[in-house]
């Protein structure tokens, strides 16, 4: 396929707000395209050049993306600036400028592929060392220059990270339904094997070849992250313990499993434990791949060198891999971790897979750092320095992998099997602490025992609950310190836009923002925030929120036109934010409002597809009642 073609298809897309003839379209592309051309089609899609837990990136500045736009174009850089600052779009800058290019229509520009962009953009993305950025912006200019208006377009947009179609994984997984069924019937088993093993390219080939027989046989693999699971909320505890516990009988096992008996001090006979609860621990969640690769190229050997390290003087050959919630690979963020990683896998001499919480802590006292602070070592620059000042302990709290896939293990068993595996750990690898009770006495003991440390609350599971992965179930209940006030828990919210400032608050740029919630892959209005804020808080969000402002509304936005803000931003910016209750709305398009919402803090280890949905709102509100 020409890449004209795929930019003829990106902009039908972006003509129709229809989130079903955007599927169709997609699916009508999936379809056409040959499976050597399908990893190209699939992520230039979504805007990026691999999965998510990739890290390659073309890491190409604004400012430099106007030079790459003036040297493609001939174009002086001032003008593309001015030109920049009136549309508001790059990608439209270069578009409106190469369709000024009487050579546009003379046919001298070369008939590129689909693949060969893809490969180029790749190539690029690999560049590194010294006078890389400078070979980033010949390389690109070139690309450009060979490209015709519409295809410089949206590669421009795709190189500044705003291509603006819309398009998420989960569009991809509707769209390869759409392509076979003509519908959306497959989706669930789709998901199934994207929540396993997130690799979107190898669903798509097996799917295409195989059918959703075949999706069956995509397991867990070490090295591609696994969608964490997720916990329901609740409103009392008593709530809690009858939802969770269980039938005396189906428990027999457990009540006469030595191990666990003598851990509470009890006798054969007692009552049966009905309950496991750990601290709720307030870090970053992380997912920690530790394994021996089967085979590994001298291409791959390369691109991992940042998590294969010397170990007694030879190299290991393991690999580790650290996963956050979104499955970014953030692993060169935490070198202990890496470090104290490949001295696990060396003892225990399995491959692993442990889901956890990341959190800094004070090396002196051995205190554990709150939120704001160990978010601070999520970043990509002077990366030693941090990790010296902020040291990071790995609290695992459940078993994913070892030698063979454990999400179908009952819970009490991954526990114990993690309990043998971490007795091997030193230092940066901790257990999570976990309790069984039978009683709400015993829960609300250690609730507040939590509490009391400054913990951010408690998580209840079933013993019998197994890891379903991307999935929120009641096999995992959370419940948070908010519970004891009137709304029971925080909401995650993304960003929308924001309203300029007046009097005082016209120095910060801005004087109140909107919040938004997920439905379906729109995001609906919820709260317009103006008060609560700090002057660094304030300041801090119109820092962020300016590399990210657009002059359209972004095309899966859905709000009343009353509370249309002044700046629309696209949707990356993502907060926590308290209030006192939820109420019916008639001018939010969420049908809800928060009454007196705050913002609590910035989730930089949330993307933006995990922020609260629609569906959880409406569950929140019945709490309250």
């Amino acid at each position: 396929m020409k890449f004209k073609e795929l930019a003829e298809v990106f902009a039908r897309v972006e003509k129709t707000s229809l989130r079903n003839e955007k599927t169709e379209i997609l699916a009508d592309l999936l379809r056409r395209v040959d499976e050597t051309e399908l990893e190209a089609v699939i992520y230039l899609s979504l805007g990026r050049l691999r999965p998510l837990y990739d890290s390659l990136e073309l890491n190409l500045a604004e400012k430099m993306a106007v030079r790459v736009v003036g040297w493609a174009t001939e174009v002086m850089e001032t003008e593309v600036w001015k030109s920049y600052k009136q549309l508001g779009d790059l990608g439209d800058v270069i578009y409106q400028l190469k369709a000024k290019d009487k050579k546009e229509t003379r046919g001298e520009k070369v008939e590129l592929s689909v693949k060969e962009v893809y490969e180029e953009l790749v190539e690029v993305a690999k560049e590194s060392g010294v006078g890389s950025q400078e070979r980033k912006v010949r390389r690109l200019g070139k690309l450009l220059r060979n490209l015709d208006s519409l295809g410089a377009k949206y590669v421009v947009r795709l190189v500044v990270g705003r291509l603006r179609l819309g398009f998420s994984d989960m569009t991809v997984l509707d769209a390869l339904s759409w392509m076979r069924q003509g519908d959306k019937r497959d989706r669930s088993e789709l998901e199934r094997a994207f929540n396993v093993s997130a690799d979107l390219v190898k669903i798509a080939k097996v799917y295409r070849q195989s059918g959703k027989k075949g999706l069956v046989k995509i397991r867990v693999t070490p090295g591609v992250p696994i969608r964490p699971a997720k916990a329901e909320r609740l409103g009392t505890m008593e709530e809690i313990m009858n939802k969770l516990k269980m039938q005396r009988e189906k428990f027999k096992v457990i009540a006469q499993s030595s191990e666990l008996l003598e851990k509470e001090g009890r006798r054969e006979g007692d009552e049966v434990f009905l309950v496991a609860v750990e601290p709720k621990l307030d870090g970053m969640r992380v997912q920690v791949h530790l394994y021996k690769p089967k085979a590994m190229t001298q291409n791959s050997k390369s691109e991992s060198h940042g998590s294969r390290l010397k170990l007694f003087g030879e190299e290991s050959g393991v690999e580790v891999k650290v996963f956050s919630r979104g499955m970014e690979d953030i692993t060169h963020q935490f070198p202990e971790i890496v470090a104290a990683g490949i001295e696990l896998r060396q003892k225990v001499g399995q491959d692993l897979i442990l889901d956890g919480e990341a959190i800094g802590y004070d090396s002196e006292t051995g205190r554990l750092l709150p939120f704001q602070e160990t978010v601070k070592r999520k970043r990509k620059h002077a990366v030693g320095k941090t990790a010296k000042e902020i040291p990071m302990k790995v609290f695992s709290f459940d078993l994913l992998y070892a030698d063979e896939e454990l999400l179908s293990w009952e819970y009490w068993r991954r526990r114990q099997k993690l309990e043998s595996v971490l007795a091997e750990a030193e230092q940066v690898f901790e257990l999570t602490e976990m309790k069984l009770v039978a009683r709400v006495k015993e829960m609300q003991k250690w609730f507040q025992k939590w509490i009391d440390q400054g913990l951010e609350g408690m998580m209840c599971k079933r013993l019998d609950g197994v890891y379903q992965a991307g999935a929120r179930n009641f096999n995992w209940v959370k419940y948070k310190r908010a519970h004891e006030q009137e709304l029971a828990d925080t909401l995650d919210c993304v960003v929308m836009g924001y309203y300029r400032g007046r009097g005082k608050r016209n120095k910060f740029g801005l004087g109140a923002f909107l919040v938004g919630v997920r439905r379906g892959e729109s995001y609906v209005t919820i709260a317009k925030i103006g008060t609560g804020l700090s002057d660094e808080q304030w300041q801090e969000m119109k820092s962020r929120l300016s590399q990210w402002e657009v002059k359209e509304k972004p095309v899966e936005f859905e709000v009343d036109k009353n509370l249309e803000p002044d700046v629309w931003v696209v949707p990356k910016v993502v907060v926590e934010i308290e209030a006192d209750e939820i109420t019916k709305s008639p001018i939010h398009t969420a049908g809800y409002a928060l009454r007196f919402p705050r913002l609590v803090r910035f989730r930089d280890d949330k993307e933006v597809i995990q922020i609260t949905n629609l569906k959880e709102v409406e569950e929140l509100r019945k709490l309250e009642s």
